[in-house]
C-alpha cells in the first residue's frame, strides 16, 4: 500500500507521531498485518508492506482508511516471483 496524508493527516501525525502505530494496530484488527513500513519522500509519504488473507481483506483495510479523510491510499496486490514463475509455467505447460 502506497500511502499520502492529506493536510489534516500530516496535522494528526505531527502532534502525535504514536499514530502510526495505533493504525498498524488497527489494520491487525481488520484481519492485516503490517511487515515493513516506510516514510518515503516524493508523491507518497509511505510504503506500507501488509500481508492478509485475501484482496477483499486489504480492499476493506484501504476503504476504512481512506474513510477517514486522513490518507490517500494505492493499494497494489504483490506475487511473490517464484510462485508469479510457477503460474506462467504452468500455463506455458497446457
Amino acid at each position: 500500500m502506497l500511502s499520502s496524508l492529506t493536510k489534516g493527516g500530516a496535522e494528526t501525525l505531527r502532534e502525535r507521531p504514536q499514530r502510526i502505530k495505533e493504525v498498524n494496530r488497527e489494520i491487525e484488527a481488520m484481519g492485516g498485518k503490517v511487515l515493513q513500513q516506510f516514510a518515503v519522500l516524493g508523491p507518497y509519504d509511505f510504503v506500507n508492506i501488509v500481508e492478509a488473507p485475501d484482496n477483499d481483506t486489504v480492499a476493506r483495510v484501504s476503504v476504512e482508511l481512506s474513510a477517514r479523510g486522513s490518507v490517500r491510499i494505492l493499494t497494489l496486490a504483490a506475487i511473490p516471483i517464484d510462485a508469479f514463475i510457477a503460474r506462467l509455467q504452468a500455463k506455458a505447460s497446457r
